[in-house]
């Protein structure tokens, strides 16, 4: 079952630009729930909260259980807004859960036992592919992060959703392969030094005909 972090919100009955402005004046960060076929709800958060959440990292994928004058509400944060200058949060979109219905989500992946990786101990660079993967899972079951096991990754070795730990019952967004999240690349020098030589060794080309020698 998948854990939900609790937050404590207050309703606010105006919508629009003037009435978000009002808001933030109270000191307070204006949100919408909105989603599930149901009417999209206006409340306001202490930004406290949101910098928490946002400092925590994973919010994209994280559950919440917002709470509103005693009623409670599933929910993804699905975009936050920032002030241009300051990069404060200005407004909180969420998305949402209802039960039976499949969501749509981005999940962190975390890479482990990069220091046992044959091919990172010789030089060898981790190029992730993907930071998140996207899936489709019930709410009640979204992963909190996938873990990907570099440990036995040689150079030229690639990690695959195939291989991922913890996808679960979260099925991937995309279905036409099974794509790479990350490789261990050659080191960089070994790649340089290769051009040379590789220039070196290829066959002169053959003076054109009637040229001078």
């Amino acid at each position: 079952m998948a854990t939900f972090t609790q937050i404590e919100a207050e309703a606010r009955s105006r919508a629009g630009k003037g009435a978000a402005r009002a808001t933030r004046r109270e000191g307070k960060v204006p949100a919408v729930i909105y989603g599930a076929r149901q009417t999209p709800e206006l409340i306001k958060l202490d930004p406290r909260i949101i910098h928490r959440e946002l400092n925590r990292g994973g919010w994209r994928s994280r559950l919440y259980e917002i709470n509103v004058d005693g009623a409670s509400t599933r929910a993804l944060i699905r975009d936050v807004q920032f002030h241009p200058v300051t990069d404060a949060p200005e407004h909180v979109d969420f998305q949402r859960l209802a039960a039976g219905e499949q969501v749509r989500v981005a999940v962190a992946v975390q890479f482990q036992n990069e220091a046992t990786s044959p091919g990172l101990k010789r030089g060898g660079v981790l190029n992730i592919v993907r930071h998140t993967v996207e899936v489709l899972c019930d709410p009640d079951h979204v992963p909190e992060h996938f873990e990907a096991d570099l440990g036995t990754l040689d150079i030229g070795d690639n990690i695959r959703w195939s291989d991922l730990k913890g996808t679960g019952e979260a099925k991937p967004t995309i279905l036409d392969r099974d794509f790479v999240v990350a490789t261990v690349a050659p080191p960089t020098t070994i790649a340089e030094a290769a051009a040379p030589v590789a220039e070196a060794a290829a066959p002169a080309k053959a003076p054109a005909k009637g040229a001078k020698k």
